[in-house]
């Protein structure tokens, strides 16, 4: 988390940095309600245009950047963070740019008086001065449309196929609205700093929108299948599918992810793969009934059916030096540490591990295949139903593993409960760095 918390905000401050150097002059002779306008309109669309020229290149889901942000988890995360202060960026350059319009209209200020714009010294400028009433229409019908598509993604009462169908048009928005910002941006930061950061990062969001209009996002990474099994596991609410995949599967490490479409029109889900990688293309998911969609995998989901594959993705690997791990793997979080049991189980690495499964709801043949895999691995494994055996909690954590100090601790669950158990056991002394949980959200 720390990544991702410096990254986003050096980029909002060192983008500020250079807009306050390209108005230095400008800003402590600033007088009046429409100067400060002038240049809150400016400052607002170029730290706008700047998060979310970084969103667009977040949405290509590059492994370079994958890799610096420790997770493909961490890079949404970023990039939910990117969408949502590009919107706030967004409203406060249209408030900005409409209140005081707004207050001449209503009688309580006055708009000052200016003369005609001068002339362009070249073409360039003569073209861009030419543009900038269709550049502001736009832009405003754009900053509509992108209110209304990040709306449709920050609401979860969205089923994820509209989020999934919608949410492509906001590249075509970007694309307006880097025409609106090149015409409307002061001509003079083009040759300043500010300038020298804003075009590149432009240019690759551009490059980013038009790879996801044409739908090439993951393409390299896509491998085609076919499902070879389906088994509805009644009691735990899960889908069961084994995949065989074509040529093509580079691998993976246990705790790692992919992409799934089972149908076109649906599109792309991130499901944990629940299986080791043993070099035979095939791979296994175990998905819990959560929402609409996967609600009705036992009945849709046949045997022989297509299925395309895109990954692997994250960084939820069990690295680290700490020779003793406690994992904890709450409801459907189980799954990572299920392929982690067999990997374990064909290659020991010599850790003394520990491994809660916290769950509301007990299926005698998961729990069967759990103890199975974990005396195969040499983890000793703890099932907790709430009901029977009560909460886990950080007390109960470190009774049950005396040197928990010396452990690094993996997490996949619910979210506020892994957050409740990292201030438990960091307020009892857990050093700093030893708790890794994946931020399993992609909207």
């Amino acid at each position: 988390m720390k990544t991702i918390h410096r990254t986003f905000a050096g980029l909002l401050l060192g983008v500020s940095a250079l807009w306050l150097l390209a108005e230095a002059a400008a800003l402590p002779t600033a007088q009046g309600v429409f100067a400060w306008r002038n240049l809150l309109v400016q400052y607002s669309g170029v730290l706008g245009i700047a998060v979310m020229s970084v969103g667009m290149l977040l949405a290509l889901r590059p492994a370079w950047l994958e890799e610096r942000l420790h997770g493909l988890d961490k890079g949404y995360r970023l990039h939910k963070w990117l969408g949502v202060s590009g919107l706030v960026l967004s409203v406060a350059h249209w408030l900005f740019a409409k209140g005081p319009k707004w207050l001449v209209q209503a009688g309580w200020l006055e708009r000052p008086q200016r003369g005609p714009r001068p002339e362009p010294a070249d073409a360039w400028l003569a073209w861009l001065q030419g543009m900038r009433h269709p550049a502001e229409e736009i832009g405003e019908y754009a900053f509509y449309v992108m209110l209304a598509l990040i709306t449709i993604a920050l609401i979860k009462r969205f089923p994820y196929r509209r989020f999934f169908q919608t949410h492509r048009a906001m590249a075509l928005v970007y694309l307006v609205l880097v025409f609106h910002s090149v015409v409307l941006s002061k001509p003079e930061y083009w040759l300043q700093p500010v300038g020298l950061v804003l075009a590149p990062l432009l240019a690759v969001g551009t490059v980013a929108a038009f790879i996801s209009l044409a739908r090439r996002i993951g393409r390299a990474r896509r491998v085609e299948g076919r499902i070879e099994q389906v088994e509805f596991l009644q009691a735990a609410q899960v889908t069961a599918v084994t995949v065989q995949l074509g040529t093509g599967w580079r691998g993976h490490a246990a705790g790692q992810f992919a992409f799934v479409t089972f149908d076109e029109n649906e599109g792309a889900h991130p499901f944990t793969i629940s299986s080791a990688w043993a070099g035979d293309g095939r791979l296994r998911f175990l998905i819990k009934a959560l929402g609409d969609y996967t609600r009705t995998l036992p009945q849709t989901l046949k045997a022989g059916a297509a299925v395309a594959v895109e990954g692997p993705y994250g960084s939820f690997r069990f690295e680290g030096e700490a020779r003793r791990q406690v994992w904890i793997g709450a409801g459907i979080g189980v799954t990572p540490f299920v392929a982690r049991l067999q990997a374990l189980a064909q290659a020991p690495d010599g850790r003394t591990i520990d491994m809660f499964h916290p769950t509301t709801t007990l299926d005698a043949r998961v729990i069967a295949r759990l103890e199975a895999d974990a005396q195969a691995a040499g983890v000793r494994l703890h099932v907790l139903q709430d009901a029977r055996d009560g909460r886990l909690d950080g007390a109960r954590l470190r009774r049950l593993v005396p040197d928990w100090l010396h452990a690094d601790f993996w997490f996949c669950g619910p979210a506020a409960f892994g957050e409740a158990l990292e201030r438990d056991l960091a307020a009892a002394g857990m050093p700093a760095g030893r708790f890794h949980r994946e931020l399993f959200e992609m909207r």
